[in-house]
C-alpha cells in the first residue's frame, strides 16, 4: 500500500519525505520515511501527517490527504474569484445598458465575434428588430453599438470561463481521488450550479427582448429574473468560498461559551443580513431605482416618501415600485452596518486569537466604506465606475463576513 501511495503524494507536495498514515497493526511495529523520524503508535492508531487507510474487511478507501485538501481549497479560492469577477462584469454590463445587445444565446458559435463588416451590420440588424433599438437606442450608429456589445460579449466569455474553472479541474481531482465522499457532493453542486447560471442568465435577457404593446416604457429586464441571476451566483461565490476557507484555515480550539455562542450566532445572522442588501441591489438596477430620490438622509424633502405604497395589492410594491425599493435598499444597509457595528463590540468582549480579531476590524471597516461609496453613488446619479465600485464593495463585505464566520465555525469533537 505505501508503495502505490508514494507516487502521487510525492508529485503532489514535492517533498520526499511525507510519512505516510497507516494503522498499526503490531505493537511497537514502525511506518516512517527516509526521515527517520520514529513513533510508537498504539494498536488502531494512526499519525497526522497524510493520508489515512481505513480497512474494513477485504476493502482498502483512501482518503484525500492534507496536502490534497490544499490543492482543492487553493482550486476553490480560484473560482469563489472568477465568480466574483463575473459579478462585477455583470453590474458594469448593466450600468452601461449593455445585456440586450446580443439577442441570441449559442454555446458554441457565439464565441467567435463578427470580423468583418457585413457581419457586423448582419448583427447589428438584429439588434435593430427588438424594443430596445426601436425605443431607446433608434438613433445608436454602429459604433456604439460595438461597444455595447463587447461588454455583453465579454460577460458572456467570462461566463464560460467560470464554468471551464469548475468542471475541467473536478473532473481531474475526482479522477485522482482527492476529494473525499462530502466533497465530491459539494463539487457536484456546484458544478451543477455554474451550469444553471448560463441557462438562468439567458432566461433573463428573453424578458427584456420581449415585444409590449401596451408599454412605452423604457426594455429592460425582468427584475425578478435579474435578482433571481445574481441571488444564484452569490450562492455559489459564498459556497465556494465558504468550502475553500474551511480547507484552508485551521480551525481555532475556542472555548464553547455562551458568549462565544450568542456571538457565532450574531455573526451567521449578520451575514445573513448582508447577503440580503446586496441581493436587494438587484432589484435597485433593475428598477433603476437609483434615480428616483437622490438626496440623503431624506428621500427628497420627507423622511417616508408619499408615493411609498402607490402599487395595489401593497406587496407589488415592495419588488415594483421603484421608490419603494430604494427605501428597502436603504433600510437594508443601515441596518447591516448597525449589526456589523454591534457585532464587532461583543467581539471585544470575548478573548479572540488574533486573526479573527483582523476579521472582525476589517468588516467593521469595509461597512462604513461601502455606506460612504452608497450615499456617494446616489447624491451623483449613479456614476458608473462608482457605482461599480460600490457593486464591488458588496461582494467584499460578505467575504470577510464568511471569513470571520469561518474563524467562529465549531470545532468537532
Amino acid at each position: 500500500m505505501q508503495r502505490l501511495l508514494w507516487p502521487p503524494l510525492k508529485a503532489l507536495t514535492g517533498r520526499p519525505c511525507l510519512r505516510l498514515l497507516v494503522p498499526r497493526t503490531a505493537p511497537r511495529a514502525q511506518r516512517g520515511c527516509s526521515c527517520g523520524i520514529r513513533r510508537s503508535l498504539r494498536p488502531g492508531q494512526y499519525s497526522t501527517v497524510s493520508e489515512v487507510t481505513l480497512q474494513s474487511g477485504r476493502h482498502t478507501v483512501a482518503l484525500p490527504s492534507k496536502a490534497a485538501e490544499r490543492v482543492v481549497g487553493r482550486w476553490l479560492l480560484i473560482c469563489s474569484g472568477t465568480v466574483a469577477g463575473a459579478v462585477i462584469l455583470g453590474g458594469v454590463t448593466r450600468l452601461t445598458e449593455s445585456g440586450l445587445s446580443m439577442v441570441d444565446w449559442h454555446l458554441i458559435k457565439e464565441m467567435k465575434p463578427p470580423a468583418s463588416q457585413e457581419e457586423w451590420e448582419a448583427e447589428f440588424r438584429k439588434y435593430q428588430q427588438f424594443p430596445e433599438f426601436k425605443i431607446l437606442n433608434h438613433d445608436m450608429t454602429l459604433a456604439e453599438f460595438k461597444f455595447i456589445w463587447y461588454m455583453e460579449y465579454s460577460h458572456r466569455m467570462w461566463g464560460r470561463l467560470v464554468g471551464l474553472a469548475y468542471i475541467l479541474p473536478a473532473a481531474y481531482f475526482w479522477r485522482k481521488g482527492w476529494l473525499s465522499r462530502t466533497m465530491k457532493g459539494r463539487v457536484l453542486a456546484l458544478c451543477g450550479l455554474v451550469c444553471f447560471q448560463g441557462l438562468l442568465g439567458w432566461y433573463m435577457v428573453k424578458s427584456g427582448l420581449e415585444e409590449k404593446p401596451d408599454s412605452h416604457d423604457i426594455p429592460r429586464v425582468s427584475q425578478y429574473r435579474l435578482a433571481a441571476h445574481l441571488g444564484s451566483a452569490l450562492v455559489l461565490y459564498c459556497a465556494s468560498l465558504w468550502t475553500s476557507l474551511s480547507l484552508l484555515l485551521p480551525q481555532h480550539k475556542l472555548p464553547e461559551t455562551r458568549q462565544l455562542l450568542r456571538l457565532r450566532q450574531f455573526a451567521h445572522g449578520t451575514a445573513g443580513l448582508v447577503f440580503l442588501t446586496a441581493l436587494s441591489g438587484a432589484f435597485v438596477a433593475g428598477l433603476d431605482a437609483g434615480l428616483v430620490y437622490n438626496s440623503f438622509p431624506k428621500m427628497g424633502e420627507s423622511w417616508i416618501p408619499e408615493d411609498l405604497f402607490t402599487f395595489s395589492p401593497i406587496l407589488r410594491n415592495v419588488f415594483e415600485n421603484p421608490t419603494m425599493v430604494q427605501f428597502d435598499h436603504r433600510v437594508l444597509g443601515i441596518s447591516s452596518v448597525t449589526a456589523i457595528t454591534a457585532l464587532y463590540f461583543l467581539s471585544r468582549r470575548i478573548p479572540l486569537p488574533q486573526r479573527t480579531r483582523v476579521a472582525a476590524v476589517t468588516l467593521l471597516a469595509l461597512a462604513y466604506t461601502q455606506v460612504g461609496l452608497g450615499i456617494s453613488t446616489l447624491l451623483m446619479y449613479v456614476p458608473t465606475p462608482l457605482a461599480a465600485t460600490h457593486q464591488s464593495g458588496s461582494l467584499a463585505l460578505l467575504s470577510v463576513a464568511l471569513w470571520l464566520m469561518s474563524e467562529l465555525r465549531r470545532v468537532p469533537k
